[in-house]
């Protein structure tokens, strides 16, 4: 893998020149001002501070930025991140965070070692769809609070979040509306031909109303200018006790991180049409979410937003990530007693906004047009899992659901038994058409396995004489078929009958040989075509 990684930033950078450096830096800078706000929004969402976002966002564009599998993957802090850390910081604090975000980082690592690259693939279009929208109304419900200006009780899931605004009639602090109200407004109503992001101009105009009228809100608070602030994880906090309590949410933050950073990989190489080692980004995620909680930043993972941006902005190579995360840095140093003062519902206002470009609206809309009522039903399932439990067991609801659906939906083997036409053969191929008499042919079509048996035994106990299995639509056969099939033979020997076989499909006929059903039959049962197995049962039956 480091070979390989080597060879790939030879090319990377084997023509890069001023002209590429110049696209690089400019993409950096655009994505620094994207960046920058939402940042410090997912750091307080999520249950830490603006300043673990910022710090998060930094060393992640660094590091992961620099190892990454692509030259276009940017990492930092994520709205699909917050909802597993919210309900991880409420329950176990930052130092829970801290520890579950390393362990994360080693599962990342041991999983692209191992090769887990592929695992989206296996994942159904609309079980991640539907994810998507359930995070997305996570990051929407946890920002009611803010975006009201009222503190409700903290809960175990977002479900429960919601039900509390309904128990007991709450007052909404009006200046809070008003001003996450602007921030939103700006950002829907912002012309797509201005460049200038419309969340740092909401943010600007909304912060700026605040202050000037004296607005009695909550702001964000100091920013310390440091990488290393006070707060942070240490070797001397870790503990075995603790390490073991944190794996579970780990594993959950490990299974998103991997499954939101090769999404975001898959998509942007085609946006860019480059090649994307998945695996090597696996382990560029685990190495950084292993270093970022020593400086007190929360888990980080590839996002699309941000690497959209810098692919649009004409980047080049991975260096738009790094110009971004010193961008940022820049930022901390310079803009920090500004950021301080921005309130916390103005930041609620950008991630309301988020939540909702978050959904995959095109998919949404061509599954529901189109009618697709199972892909409907694991999207709707996936999306109510996802805001009930915890999102690893949403994501596994979902694929679980999506096999028993396909289960159910290739489970209709079709079979068709049909009787010789003993004349037009006699005449057509000389045959005996009173040996053609017992002879029925049954065509099947579909897999032939377990969930598929109960019919097949249904259909063809009751044949005797001489069946012919036509299974040229049989594409998969498993070990129950071939017991059915082995049945199905022993129950015709019974009554003096005889089963052949014919039109196997490459795959279905070196099964029943492994089985040793062919050889029990014996080769003159296995025919090309049905004509064939007809000729020579009507010899037989001479």
């Amino acid at each position: 893998m480091l070979k390989k990684y080597v060879s790939d930033l030879k090319s990377e950078f084997s023509k890069y020149n001023m002209s590429r450096f110049k696209r690089d830096l400019l993409a950096g800078i655009t994505v620094t001002a994207v960046a920058l706000p939402l940042a410090l929004a997912f750091g307080v969402s999520c249950g830490a501070t603006a300043a673990a976002g910022l710090i998060t966002a930094i060393l992640a564009g660094l590091i992961i930025g620099a190892l990454s599998g692509g030259s276009f993957q940017i990492s930092g802090p994520t709205g699909a991140m917050t909802a597993i850390l919210i309900v991880l910081a409420q329950k176990y604090g930052l130092s829970g965070i801290w520890t579950a975000g390393l362990l994360s980082g080693i599962f990342l690592v041991a999983a692209g070692l191992l090769k887990f690259g592929r695992v989206v693939s296996f994942i159904p279009a609309p079980v991640i769809t539907g994810f998507t929208s359930g995070i997305a109304l996570i990051i929407a419900i946890g920002q009611l609070d803010n975006v009201l200006g009222v503190r409700t009780p903290p809960t175990e899931s977002s479900a429960l979040k919601l039900a509390e605004y309904f128990k007991t009639p709450l007052s909404p602090n009006w200046y809070a509306l008003l001003t996450g109200g602007i921030v939103i407004a700006v950002m829907l109503l912002w012309p797509k031909k201005w460049t200038f992001p419309s969340s740092l101009a909401g943010l600007a105009l909304a912060s700026g109303l605040a202050a000037v009228c004296g607005f009695p809100l909550e702001t964000i608070g100091e920013i310390p200018k440091t990488l290393f602030p006070e707060n942070r994880l240490t070797f001397d906090a870790l503990s075995l006790a603790g390490m073991r309590d944190m794996l579970v949410p780990a594993l959950s933050i490990a299974a998103l991180g991997m499954i939101e950073s090769l999404l975001c990989g898959e998509v942007a190489a085609k946006m860019k049409k480059e090649k994307y080692d998945a695996n090597r980004d696996l382990v560029a995620q685990g190495v950084g979410n292993m270093i970022i909680p020593f400086f007190g930043g929360v888990p980080a993972t590839a996002a699309i937003a941000r690497t959209s941006v810098g692919i649009k902005a004409g980047g080049v190579t991975r260096l738009v990530s790094v110009f971004h995360a010193l961008g940022l840095l820049l930022s901390m140093f310079l803009l920090a007693p500004i950021m301080s003062e921005i309130p916390l519902a103005a930041l609620a206002g950008v991630l309301m906004v988020t939540a909702w470009r978050m959904n995959e609206w095109k998919e949404i809309r061509y599954i529901f047009s189109r009618r697709f009522k199972g892909a409907i039903a694991k999207y709707l399932l996936t999306m109510a899992a996802t805001v009930i439990f915890d999102l690893t067991q949403a994501i596994l609801i979902g694929v679980v659901f999506a096999l028993i659906l396909f289960v159910v939906q290739v489970s209709n083997v079709g079979i068709t038994v049909s009787e010789v036409d003993a004349k037009r053969l006699s005449r057509k191929e000389g045959l005996d058409a009173d040996a053609l008499r017992d002879v029925r042919v049954a065509y099947l079509t579909g897999p032939l396995f377990f969930a598929t048996v109960g019919r097949l035994r249904q259909e063809l106990t009751e044949i005797g004489g001489v069946l012919i299995i036509s299974m040229r639509g049989v594409t998969l056969i498993d070990m129950s078929g071939i017991q059915a099939l082995e049945e199905l033979r022993e129950n015709l020997m019974a009554q003096s009958g005889q089963m052949m076989v014919c039109s196997l499909q490459p795959q279905v006929e070196s099964m029943l040989r492994r089985s040793g059903l062919l050889a029990k039959m014996g080769e003159n049962a296995v025919f090309w075509s049905a004509d064939k197995a007809i000729e020579e049962a009507a010899r037989r039956l001479l």
